[in-house]
C-alpha cells in the first residue's frame, strides 16, 4: 500500500480496533474477578487492622479512614461477655402485682390516658409531657417539667416492664406504683383519687374500659377500700399495662451479636470496626459490663458515680436512701393490699430491702439501649453528650466516691482513639434515630 493511501473498508486496521477492544474486555472481566475471588477467600483482618491507617481530623472530631468489612479476633471470653448482652427482644415480662397488665381493656386505657391531660386537674401536663414518644419517651430537658420543674432528669420507658426498681432512687417497685407516684405528686401532675374517678366517669369510652377492668383486679381492697381510691390505682394498672407493651427494636450491636453467635464471620463483620474496638474496652479493661450487663445493659441496681448530687445549693438529692424511705412510706407497692400479688417470689425484693448509709448519692443503673437518643444524661441531666459522660468516667476523680461502696469504678483515662470508640459502640446500642412508636387500634369497647 502506498504511503497515505488509506485502508480498505473493514480491512486489517478495523480488526485491529476490534481485536484491541476485546482484549480490553476480557482484561477487565479478570481483573474483577480477581477481586472478588480474593475478598471471598480473604481470612479475617488482623486484630486491629484501622490502627495501621492513618486518621485524618476534621471538625467533627477524628474519622476513621474507610476500611473494608473486617472482623477483631475476639477471645472465647471475649465471645461468651458479648453474648451475655443477648438475645434481643427478650420474652415479654409482667408488671408484678398487676392482673391486668395484659388484658387488652386495660392497654387501651393506658394508652388513652397516657396523652390525656384531663388526668391533671390543671388540665394542661400529661404523661407524655415528660415522656415524649418522637425522644425516646424523653423530653429532652436536663430536669423533667410537669406542673413544676422537678429535681431529677425524665428517664425513657422502652422495656421499662422488665426493670427491677422505677425512678431513679427506686421509690416503686412496680410500672403502676411508679404511674401513681407521677400522678399523685403535686410537682407531676398534681392529681387525687377523687379526680381521676371523676375523669373516668366524664368520658364514656374511659367509663367502658374502666368497668371493664374494675373486677380484674386488687379484689381484697376492692372490697375494703374507697371507690375513689379503687379507680385511681386502676389508672395507674391501666397506664402500666399500655407502658409495658414498649418493647424497643433491635440495633446493629444485636445483629452483630447474634451473628457471632452463629459464626457467620461475613455477618459479623459488617459490625463497624470502631464499634467493634469500643465493645472490646466495653466488655474487657473499662469493666462497663459490672453495672451495664445482661440484654438491657442494666444490672437493675443503683451505683455511686462520683458526681455531685445537690438539687440547688443547700439540698441534696438522697438518692436511692430517700427512695428506699419513699417506697415504705407508700401505701401502693407489691406489700400492700392493692398488689395483685400471685407468690411470694414477687415481693422479695420489697420485703427484704433495707437502708445503708451508703444508699446516699446512689441512683439507677439506667439501660443503655438507644443510650445516643436519650441525652442529657445521668440522674439530673447534668452531662449533656455521650462524650461528656465517657470523659467523666475516663478522668474520674475517685475522691467524690462513697469510702463505704463498692468502688469498682476506676478512672479509665482513655485516648482519644478509645473515647471515639467507646461511643460508636454505645451508638450502635441504637439506630441513627430514636425508636419509632406507633398507636395501637384500641378495641371495641361495649
Amino acid at each position: 500500500m502506498k504511503a497515505g493511501a488509506r485502508p480498505a473498508a473493514g480491512g486489517p486496521s478495523r480488526l485491529c480496533r476490534v481485536y484491541r477492544r476485546f482484549l480490553r474486555l476480557l482484561l477487565c472481566v479478570a481483573v474483577s474477578l480477581g477481586v472478588s475471588r480474593t475478598f471471598a477467600a480473604a481470612p479475617s483482618m488482623p486484630a486491629d487492622p484501622a490502627r495501621a491507617g492513618t486518621v485524618t481530623r476534621g471538625v467533627a472530631g477524628p474519622i476513621a479512614p474507610m476500611q473494608p468489612a473486617a472482623l477483631l479476633t475476639f477471645t472465647a471470653q471475649e465471645r461468651e461477655a458479648i453474648a451475655r448482652h443477648g438475645p434481643w427482644p427478650p420474652p415479654r415480662e409482667d408488671d408484678p402485682g398487676n392482673a391486668i397488665g395484659r388484658h387488652p381493656q386495660a392497654v387501651a386505657l393506658g394508652q388513652a390516658l397516657f396523652f390525656d391531660a384531663g388526668l391533671s386537674p390543671a388540665g394542661r401536663v400529661s404523661c407524655a409531657s415528660c415522656h415524649v414518644p418522637q425522644l425516646a419517651f424523653t423530653d429532652g430537658r436536663a430536669r423533667a417539667v410537669g406542673l413544676e420543674t422537678v429535681d431529677r432528669h425524665a428517664p425513657g420507658l422502652w422495656n421499662a416492664v422488665g426493670e427491677r426498681w422505677h425512678g431513679w432512687g427506686g421509690a416503686s417497685d412496680s410500672l403502676w406504683s411508679q404511674a401513681l407516684r407521677a400522678l399523685l405528686d403535686p410537682r407531676e401532675m398534681g392529681s387525687s383519687a377523687a379526680h381521676v374517678q371523676a375523669h373516668l366517669a366524664h368520658n364514656p369510652s374511659l367509663a367502658c374500659r374502666a368497668g371493664q377492668l374494675r373486677g380484674l383486679a386488687h379484689a381484697q381492697a376492692r372490697s375494703e377500700g374507697p371507690a375513689d381510691e379503687v379507680d385511681l390505682v386502676l389508672a395507674g394498672k391501666a397506664l402500666a399495662a399500655f407502658v409495658a407493651t414498649l418493647q424497643s427494636p433491635r440495633t446493629p450491636f444485636d445483629d452483630f451479636r447474634d451473628a457471632l453467635q452463629r459464626g457467620d464471620r461475613l455477618g459479623a463483620a459488617r459490625y463497624p470496626l470502631a464499634a467493634q474496638r469500643g465493645l472490646r474496652l466495653f466488655i474487657g479493661r473499662g469493666q462497663c459490663t459490672l453495672c451495664h450487663g445482661g440484654p438491657r445493659f442494666s444490672n437493675g441496681e443503683f451505683a455511686d458515680t462520683g458526681l455531685p448530687f445537690f438539687v440547688r445549693p443547700g439540698v441534696v438529692d438522697g438518692g436511692r436512701h430517700a427512695g428506699i424511705e419513699s417506697l415504705r412510706a407508700s401505701p401502693y407497692h407489691l406489700l400492700s393490699r392493692w398488689a395483685d400479688v400471685r407468690d411470694s417470689d414477687e415481693t422479695t425484693k420489697t420485703r427484704h430491702v433495707w437502708l445503708q448509709p451508703r444508699n446516699f448519692g446512689e441512683f439507677k443503673v439506667p439501660s443503655l439501649r438507644h443510650v445516643a437518643h436519650t441525652a442529657p444524661y445521668m440522674h439530673d441531666g447534668q452531662l449533656a453528650t455521650l462524650a461528656e459522660v465517657i470523659r467523666h468516667y475516663s478522668e474520674l476523680n475517685e475522691e467524690r466516691l462513697h469510702a463505704d461502696g463498692d468502688r469498682i469504678l476506676r478512672p479509665l483515662a482513655l485516648t482519644a482513639l478509645e473515647a471515639a470508640d467507646l461511643e460508636a459502640f454505645l451508638r450502635s446500642l441504637g439506630g441513627s434515630r430514636p425508636p419509632v412508636w406507633r398507636p395501637s387500634t384500641p378495641p371495641a369497647c361495649r
